[in-house]
């Protein structure tokens, strides 16, 4: 039963998470936190982060912790990754094979202007939901996101040293 809710709650997901993985993260946080109770915010919070550090795209790799989280099991992480895949997929091909006919068509363009600030508006509000006091624990929480802001948006560091450079802070500083 849990394996086909999995599916059901991914394949919503899936279908309804415009905007990528981060925008996705608000949906995800809804279905597996608030409705299905499957996880705590903090394990939530927790897999949102080891999901930005593993190569791949996010909605992807948290699908795939989630389902073996929720489930325990391999299969667990096959069901939500596939079913997080799959609208997605069919959507993709099926566009594809008509959106050079239509890109230039002002029916097309009228929509994708108004998806465009929608899908920042989801990233944002994942930013937001992450805002939350098991990522920010003490001031010291409060300089790293400063700190990684500024550098991300300089452009100067890349992120993957961040996220190293971060933990290494963050075992220094709490240990």
């Amino acid at each position: 039963m849990i394996y086909l809710q999995l599916f059901l709650v991914y394949i919503k997901i899936g279908l309804l998470g415009f905007g990528g993985g981060y925008a996705m993260l608000t949906l995800i946080q809804e279905e597996v936190v608030d409705i299905h109770g499957w996880l705590t915010i903090q394990e939530f919070t927790d897999i949102v982060a080891i999901s930005q550090m593993t190569p791949g795209p996010i909605g992807i790799n948290s699908a795939t912790y989630i389902g073996y989280t929720v489930t325990g099991s391999v299969w667990g992480s096959i069901v939500a990754t596939l079913a997080v895949m799959l609208p997605s997929f069919v959507l993709v091909l099926l566009i594809s094979l008509s959106f050079a006919r239509f890109k230039n068509n002002a029916h097309v363009e009228a929509v994708f202007a108004g998806i465009r600030p929608a899908c920042v508006g989801l990233i944002m509000a994942a930013a937001l939901i992450l805002m939350n006091k098991e990522n920010f624990i003490d001031p010291v929480s409060y300089i790293f996101f400063f700190v990684t802001l500024v550098a991300v948006l300089s452009k100067k560091i890349h992120p993957i040293l961040l996220i190293v450079l971060a933990g290494v802070a963050g075992y220094i500083v709490y240990i």
